[in-house]
């Protein structure tokens, strides 16, 4: 199929794109969340296409990302996703207190990516599936070499609570924490953390990214509201236990024996004091964590979703 959709979310694109089909991705002169095409990816079943070609240009599905999409989708292709193009929506977010922006169509299929995320949000007559997250299979290898937490976690000071930002000092006071992602600046000073204990190292291609978390001896994950993070999973994947905290979709996604799952923050403390202090348990969970991610989250799963999902709506039965 030909399939439209724009590059919103990295990681999650990474693994899109590598199905049997043909990507479309817009491109503007000055880029932007509109027009950002690959954004240097190297991704070869994709194409970037400008506005212009593509009322002209055969789409079988527009995989939609955000509501401002809609009305993009209609003035440059000439036709109406759901009606005229079949389409699909695609839900990243945890629901924010309201009815979901689609729950008043029912020509447009709302594709969640937690099931957590399916039944919290209010979809109305919205038709509705879930599709799984799947990612890359990360190169990199747990070694755990480094008595030290890896935390990865974008716009912490911004998102505060929503990200577990305001938890961090308790576990800094456990270990020394190593913070990867976008927005670190100033994380430190709004936490009260001193350099000793925290460390920022900004946001990291995956392939620097990926070795630098495999050497730290533990993840942490501390969100209270956001949808399932890709960078737990690929954690999980490289091999790496991990510390939890039992909110949202985590509590399905974290098996028990990958590491510490719990609502207490005592308990979740303690599991990165004994993980850091015992190398040997550290690495029996990150096997375990790697077997079962590989397998729950694993490329030719979420792709075979991703098809099943994509024949339906193009069949007319969202």
């Amino acid at each position: 199929m030909n399939v439209l959709l724009w590059h919103v979310h990295g990681s999650w694109t990474d693994a899109f794109v590598r199905g049997d089909h043909r990507y479309l991705l817009p491109t503007l002169p000055e880029g932007g969340p509109w027009g950002g095409g690959r954004c240097g990816r190297d991704w070869p079943a994709t194409e970037e296409i400008v506005p212009e070609r593509l009322a002209d240009t055969d789409v079988d599905v527009v995989v939609l990302q955000r509501t401002e999409e809609i009305e993009l989708a209609q003035r440059w292709l000439g036709r109406t996703p759901g009606r005229d193009v079949p389409a699909v929506f695609v839900e990243h977010n945890t629901p924010k207190g309201t009815p979901h922006p689609l729950s008043e169509r029912d020509d447009v299929l709302v594709a969640h990516v937690t099931h957590f995320n399916a039944w919290m949000w209010d979809n109305g007559t919205a038709p509705t599936t879930v599709v799984e997250h799947g990612v890359v299979e990360p190169a990199a290898r747990y070694t755990g070499e480094l008595p030290r937490v890896g935390v990865v976690t974008n716009e912490p000071v911004r998102r505060w609570r929503i990200t577990g930002t305001d938890l961090l000092p308790r576990f800094a006071d456990v270990a020394p924490l190593d913070v990867f992602g976008m927005g670190l600046d100033g994380l430190g000073d709004v936490v009260g953390i001193g350099a000793d204990r925290l460390t920022c190292h900004g946001d990291l291609p995956h392939d620097r990214l990926h070795p630098e978390l495999a050497r730290r001896r533990v993840y942490l994950h501390l969100p209270r509201w956001t949808s399932l993070g890709l960078s737990l999973i690929e954690a999980m994947q490289i091999g790496m236990p991990v510390v939890c905290l039992a909110a949202t979709e985590a509590v399905e996604a974290v098996p028990r024996e990958a590491g510490v799952l719990s609502t207490r923050l005592d308990v979740l403390a303690d599991g990165v004091r004994e993980l850091v202090a015992e190398p040997e348990r550290a690495a029996q969970l990150g096997k375990k964590a790697r077997e079962y991610a590989l397998r729950r989250f694993g490329l030719g799963r979420f792709l075979a979703d991703w098809d099943r999902v994509l024949a339906r709506v193009r069949a007319g039965k969202p």
